[in-house]
């Protein structure tokens, strides 16, 4: 079967040779050389004159104020920073006990070097003479378009994962099963400083979010709207920036951590700089227990008549994972540079379940069963990525990049089933996949000095190959344990998918005047064939190729009037935004192979599930309110066309077949019509005391869902959630931190998610002159994070809850090796620019 989406194919050709056109005209244009700049200046107290020693001086990008540079004033408080690449910024001076200082500063041919006037700081709060008193940096830094979490100030990801850290961002949510959405979309693109790597959301193959430590992660970036320098994939990005240690010398960590109920997790890395070569060496094992319950409850009215079905179960799900990562940087001189990651790992996961079942029919007496399932899972992943750079010392923020990396996901997962008292007496079903993911990009920046002009460009390809096999056996014997294959239902399948890109953004501004805008394009070929079959037969075969345009567009504005007292810098920023984006199906939602859970339920992927695309708007404000108060408010609407939808169904033919099963469901994906959703995020951030901060976010949105069929209306629901924040420095060093969070009722495919929330709890000490950390965590105190869903349709009625063991105490002990240390408390510096997203806007 062949799709062919709706565009013109000669408007397409042209739109792909603009493309090209840029890209070649990008390599040859010519801008004036840039030279490097210097700043100098003096920071003052503002009540008494007297110098300000170690204040922190830090230079922003004005665009997206991410660290270009920084340093500290001298005891007479004095600085000199020098600047490689002229250009506007944002001068931040910030200092224990003071309130921070912003001015914008704009280095030209004409001025490279600036002596700035006498900065002035003024006092933050009142001194306390019992407690000391340290000013303290946000764990979420809330930029336009996009959040920022600091790992190091995040209490709540000790002992935890990637989704520990994912469920403190407004708008994003974490099911019980590690599903990370965002605006209710859980189709994102997730990346590796920036790369692809393998890792799913929630899926089959390759490393998942909640397996990722966060003691390995500096920071996560999330972009809500991204540009056409990104990939078009997801309703936004998640980019992991891993820790990458530079300082000369040998320096790292060791972390041991343990929880409750046999949790265990252990962490060893290592960074050695010497010369040219900076090498990373991570090893980190992890093998952590689960406690799970499910409660199941299904009605349907069949030919027979009513028939009522529930399934309790209970069981333990063991993780391990053992992961090693081996870095090097390597500059060739001061303008080229190489990096080479190797990255194995290998995941084993045990699971066992014991459930009981019941069935009631109408005129029947009621039959119960009991049901024991083993899931033992076998991946291991390889990861190889390489990463080329080049600048042009003469020609300063012109810059050329190149990057390649392979991924190879090798899985094995036998799952077995015995019933008592029915026939067949169980089965088995063993599940293989061979995977490889490789990508090839190129990308390419030229700065101009006209309007601050910047082009840059792209192109990118990234190919998918998936084989595997599903054989079903039934036991016919309990002693000795005897299967036979059913070859009717055992599958295997091929899977292929191939995505050509380019790209071209273009980005101006205005200091002056305060307002910078980016428009740009991205063009996606995409050719996807699978097939599946009994035995060697080729059934299901589907192949899909369309090629798409993704506009994209930013304008952001200062307003208010400029603050003299702040270096003239504007109180408050609008920005606008507009992307197009689409969701292509993952490669199981596509092929028509059935996955078993349990006795009365499967998964079938749809070959005809074609993409979805939507249209994203987004318009913030942010605003530096008077006494330390920030508010960053962000109006958004997401029009879905195609949207997919999995959906659950009575499968008739396999429940006459097993009558002592009760209902079997189907559930499989269809393009199930269209998705609306308007609403709201807000991020506050307050300093009520030097030792208090409040930090409080949330999102609101209404949900609307209307499907193909005219015979079922449409429905709405406003939704949200929220999380509130109270970090707390008792002492220099000893910290504690207060989480609270709730997410409301949201729609699903067929009914709705019922409301959820919980509480945590950490404290960090640091000990032995800053040389250790000791780590306290106690997650969801009150037990109450449990994943509830209802569907209601015309054939099907069911509630389903899901109670993983969340409330767990955690404790952990870190060493600092060589000049490594924990941070002492006081205001920090922002984290050291990684490569990936949000370093180079």
């Amino acid at each position: 079967m062949t799709n062919n989406y709706s565009i013109n194919r000669l408007a397409s050709s042209c739109n792909v040779w603009w493309v090209v056109f840029l890209l070649v005209a990008s390599t040859t244009l010519r801008a004036q050389p840039i030279q490097s700049g210097q700043l100098r200046g003096t920071v003052l107290e503002a009540l008494t004159a007297k110098p300000v020693p170690f204040a922190d001086i830090l230079l922003l990008r004005q665009s997206d104020s991410t660290l270009v540079t920084s340093g500290q004033t001298a005891i007479d408080g004095t600085f000199l920073i020098t600047v490689s690449t002229l250009g506007t910024y944002l001068l931040k001076t910030q200092a224990l006990n003071f309130r921070s200082n912003r001015r914008v500063i704009n280095l030209t041919l004409e001025n490279p070097s600036i002596s700035l006037a006498t900065l002035y700081l003024e006092p933050s709060a009142t001194r306390l003479d019992e407690v000391k008193v340290i000013a303290q940096k946000a764990t979420l830094e809330r930029q336009l378009g996009k959040v920022i979490i600091d790992v190091e100030k995040e209490l709540n990801s000790v002992g935890g994962m990637a989704t520990d850290l994912l469920r403190n961002v407004p708008s994003v949510a974490v099911d019980a099963s590690g599903v990370v959405s965002l605006r209710g979309s859980s189709s994102l693109t997730i990346l590796i400083d920036g790369k692809p790597a393998g890792v799913n959301n929630g899926g089959i193959g390759g490393t998942r979010l909640d397996q990722i430590p966060a003691s390995q992660i500096a920071r996560i970036e999330l972009i809500t709207n991204p540009s056409a320098k990104y990939d078009a994939q997801g309703s936004g990005v998640i980019n992991i920036i891993l820790k990458n240690n530079s300082k000369p010398g040998v320096n790292g960590q060791i972390n041991l951590t343990v929880g409750t109920q046999r949790k265990y997790f252990g962490d060893l890395a290592l960074n050695f700089q010497r010369g040219r070569a900076n090498w990373n060496v991570n090893y980190s094992r992890q093998d952590q227990s689960y406690n799970e319950r499910t409660e199941n409850g299904q009605r349907s009215t069949m030919p027979t008549g009513l028939v009522q079905t529930t399934q309790i179960g209970e069981g333990v799900r063991r993780r391990q994972r053992h992961d090693v990562r081996i870095g090097l940087n390597y500059a060739l001189n001061k303008q080229q540079s190489f990096t080479l990651q190797v990255n194995p790992s290998w995941e084993p996961e045990n699971n066992v379940i014991n459930q009981q079942l019941t069935t009631l029919e109408s005129g029947k007496p009621e039959l119960a069963q009991q049901s024991k399932q083993w899931f033992n899972a076998n991946q291991k992943v390889l990861q190889n990525i390489a990463t080329y750079r080049h600048t042009w010392e003469k020609h300063q923020g012109r810059e050329l990049t190149s990057a390649a990396g392979l991924v190879r996901i090798n899985a094995v997962a036998p799952i077995t089933l015995v019933l008592d008292g029915v026939s067949p007496l169980g089965w088995q079903q063993n599940v293989a996949l061979l995977a490889n993911i490789s990508f090839i990009q190129v990308d390419y920046a030229h700065p101009f000095a006209a309007l601050e002009g910047k082009l840059e460009s792209g192109i990118k390809m990234q190919r998918q190959s998936s084989t595997g096999s599903s054989t079903l056996s039934n036991q016919l014997a309990t002693t000795p344990v005897e299967y036979a294959v059913d070859s009717s239902r055992s599958y295997t399948y091929r899977y292929r998918q191939l995505v050509s890109a380019a790209y071209a953004t273009y980005s101006c501004g205005n200091t002056a005047k305060d307002w910078q805008l980016q428009v740009g394009l991205r063009t996606e070929d995409t050719n996807t064939k699978g097939e599946a079959g009994v035995a060697s037969e080729k059934q299901n075969a589907f192949q899909i190729k369309y090629l798409e345009l993704f506009p994209s567009l930013t304008f952001g504005y200062g307003l208010g009037r400029a603050d003299t007292a702040n270096g003239g810098m504007k109180p408050q920023r609008l920005q606008v935004s507009y992307a197009r984006r689409l969701s292509r199906p993952e490669f199981l939602q596509q092929l028509a192979v059935p996955f078993y859970s349990d006795p009365r339920s499967y998964r079938l992927g749809n070959p005809a599930l074609l993409a979805e695309f939507s249209h994203n708007l987004e318009l913030s404000h942010q605003a530096s309110l008077p006494h330390g108060f920030d508010l960053t408010t962000s109006f958004f609407a997401i029009f879905t066309q195609n949207a997919i939808q999995r959906l659950r169904s009575i499968d008739v033919l396999a429940t006459n077949l097993n009558p002592a099963a009760g209902l079997v469901v189907a559930e499989t994906y269809l393009n199930n019509g269209k998705t609306t959703s308007l609403g709201l995020d807000l991020y506050m951030r307050k300093s009520l005391a030097a030792w208090w901060q409040v930090e409080a976010s949330g999102s609101f949105y209404r949900s609307e869902v209307r499907t193909n069929s005219p015979s079922i209306a449409g429905r709405r629901l406003w939704t949200g959630d929220a999380r509130l924040s109270q970090n707390f420095r008792a002492t220099s060093n000893l910290n504690l931190q207060l989480v609270g969070s709730v997410r409301s009722r949201a729609l699903t495919g067929q009914g709705q998610l019922l409301p959820s929330g919980g509480v945590d709890l950490a404290l960090r000490q640091h000990l032995f002159a800053n040389q250790a950390d000791l780590t306290f965590r106690l997650t969801d105190i009150f037990n109450t994070q449990i994943r509830r869903t209802n569907i209601e349709t015309p054939s099907l009625a069911g509630k389903y809850l899901n109670k993983q063991e969340t409330r767990v105490a955690w404790l952990g002990f870190t060493w600092f090796i060589g000049a490594n240390k924990a941070k002492s408390g006081e205001i920090e510096a922002l984290p050291s620019r990684g490569k990936g997203l949000g370093s180079g806007d």
